[in-house]
Formats: C-alpha cells, sequence, structure tokens
C-alpha cells in the first residue's frame, strides 16, 4: 500500500479520499498554534501573520534554540503535541477565517471541529505523544518565527518538513471522528466486563 503523503499547500480535493483512521504523512510547511494564538485571532480579532490558507498547524510548543552566527536562525530540538481539545472553542471558526486545511495534535477534538472540517474540508489528525524528537528530525528548517513576544511555545514557528509523521486521521471531511466512534465501541466492552466482573466482586462494599 502506497504511503499517504500530503504537500502543501493542501486542496479540498487532496483530502477527499481519505477517512478516519488513515496513516498520512506531511511535506512543505507546517507552523505551530496553540491557545494564545487561537485567542488573538478569534476573541481579538488580529490577523494572523502567516498565510494559513491551504496550509498546516500543530497544536505544539516546541524547543528550539539560536543557530550559532546565524543571526535570526532557529533550530527544532523538540516538537511534541499538545492537547488539541483545549483549541475545541475556536477550532471551527479558525478553520472558517484561515482556510487552514491539516490541524495536528494530541487527542481528539468535539463536534465544533467535526463541523469545521466537513463544511470546509480539513482534517484533524494525530501526532503520537511522546516523540517529540522523532517530529524535530522531520524539520529541514525553521524558516519563520511570529509572535515572539508569546514566549517560545506559543511563538508561531513555521517550519519546511519532510514526511512530518506518522498522522493518525481522528476527523475527516466526512464527519467522521475516530475518537467518538471508539468511544461507542469502548464503552460497549465496558459495559459487558462489568456484567462479568461485578458478581465476583460485589462483597466488596
Amino acid at each position: 500500500m502506497a504511503k499517504k503523503i500530503l504537500t502543501t499547500p493542501i486542496k479540498a480535493e487532496d483530502l477527499e479520499d481519505i477517512k478516519i483512521g488513515d496513516i498520512i504523512y506531511l511535506n512543505g510547511h507546517i507552523t505551530t498554534c496553540r491557545d494564545v494564538a487561537h485567542r488573538r485571532l478569534i476573541e481579538a480579532g488580529r490577523e494572523l501573520p502567516v498565510d494559513l490558507d491551504g496550509g498546516a498547524i500543530f497544536h505544539a510548543g516546541p524547543i528550539v534554540r539560536p543557530i550559532k552566527d546565524q543571526e535570526g536562525k532557529y533550530e527544532m530540538v523538540s516538537v511534541g503535541p499538545t492537547t488539541s481539545m483545549r483549541m475545541e472553542k475556536f477550532e471551527k471558526e479558525f478553520i472558517e477565517e484561515t482556510g487552514v486545511k491539516l490541524i495536528v495534535g494530541k487527542g481528539g477534538m468535539g463536534k465544533g471541529t467535526m463541523e469545521g472540517c466537513e463544511k470546509f474540508k480539513a482534517l484533524h489528525c494525530v501526532f503520537p505523544a511522546g516523540c517529540a524528537v522523532v517530529a524535530a528530525e522531520t524539520v529541514e528548517e525553521i524558516e519563520d518565527q511570529n509572535w515572539m513576544d508569546l514566549g517560545m511555545p506559543e511563538t508561531l514557528w513555521t517550519c519546511r518538513v519532510k514526511e512530518f509523521g506518522p498522522l493518525i486521521v481522528s476527523i475527516d471531511t466526512h464527519g467522521g471522528n475516530l475518537f467518538e466512534k471508539n468511544k461507542v465501541i469502548f464503552n460497549e466492552k465496558k459495559e459487558k466486563a462489568y456484567a462479568e466482573i461485578i458478581p465476583h466482586v460485589s462483597f466488596i462494599k
């Protein structure tokens, strides 16, 4: 089976045959973008200093360091995902306003993001937690940095990446949500397990 690789700028038609549970990789550019950047755009109405139309964002607070003898240049040390659900209340509007096509983070997202991904044709993907150094190794160069007044974790670091991933598709453009789907399955298994276990431990009260 061929490796699925998306390349920025991403078009809506690039996402049509991708479903929840698929594993994909990214070539091109991705910008770290988390809580405060979302708040500045949605709540404060501040224009993002990065063009994300057809682009990708990473819910992440990276560790970077200056490159010796290269003023204004930085290298990625570690870039692990942060919990995507923190951005849930902003993400649908963020997708609509920016035209972003790929959102990467940790854990699932909710109804608003599902609606945004379906209506405006975008994906939410999960990057495996605990692999921050692996992610950093896919960063070929940090090409730009914006809003550095926010500090290292919240700065918008725009990175050129090659085969950034693996990314597990958790929300697709067809209304699918992997975490919600699995929640139903797990709850069914939980009830069955309870029924089997409780008769054997009912004396513990």
